[in-house]
């Protein structure tokens, strides 16, 4: 870990908060250590490192702050899983790699500066300081879609066959013929106000969960 690009990228996130806190400081230091375990430099400009996060918040500022990736540059997509994690994605290779921080990592943080009864502080200043073995687990993976199906293609576009709204990025969906957007397809987020109701709503899970349970049965 060079501890002066460390220090230019945790300046950087702070920047954004107007302070530095733990989960940024987790933040930079998985974006670090991520695409070096793929082999890619950083930071980069270009379109060949895809970090995917699983939470939103200012981890992931950290994480843009020291891999360069973005939303806005569809290099940087959130699967928000509520986990402080991300996996780090070569596109030309699609070798990938998942990062975590190690499952004790806060105790591991405490007994690294027993002098700091915070526990806040404790960690902000430990995960600054901390070695990758002690601080991150890492771990090969394998995606489940291919990488071209989620970065999908440029300048393709249809209509849903129900609302009529565009679509892009091949996110549409075919049942029976027909194209829908997600939301059509009952994959919804949202309700139309004049649907609100206190009755519960079924959600429906999309396909390949449910062909992926049977298969298990």
């Amino acid at each position: 870990m060079d501890a002066w690009v460390l220090f230019e990228r945790l300046e950087e996130t702070a920047a954004r908060h107007s302070h530095l806190c733990p989960r940024q400081v987790l933040g930079v230091r998985f974006g670090l250590a991520g695409p070096v375990a793929i082999g890619l430099d950083l930071p980069r400009r270009d379109k060949r490192l895809l970090v995917i996060v699983e939470t939103d918040g200012c981890f992931v500022d950290g994480v843009e702050a020291a891999t360069g990736c973005s939303v806005g540059h569809r290099t940087l997509r959130v699967e928000d899983y509520g986990k402080v994690a991300a996996t780090f994605v070569d596109v030309h290779t699609e070798q990938a790699v998942r990062v975590a921080p190690r499952i004790d990592v806060r105790q591991r943080a405490a007994s690294f500066l027993p002098q700091e009864p915070r526990h806040y502080y404790a960690q902000l200043r430990a995960y600054q300081m901390m070695a990758d073995d002690d601080l991150l687990s890492i771990q090969a993976v394998h995606l489940v879609r291919p990488v071209g199906r989620l970065v999908s293609r440029a300048g393709v576009r249809v209509n849903c066959a129900k609302c009529g709204e565009e679509i892009i990025n091949e996110r549409e969906v075919h049942r029976a013929g027909i194209t829908l957007c997600r939301a059509c397809a009952g994959f919804a987020y949202y309700l139309p106000g004049n649907l609100i109701s206190d009755e519960p709503v079924a959600f429906h899970l999309p396909e390949e969960i449910v062909v992926g349970r049977q298969a298990h049965k």
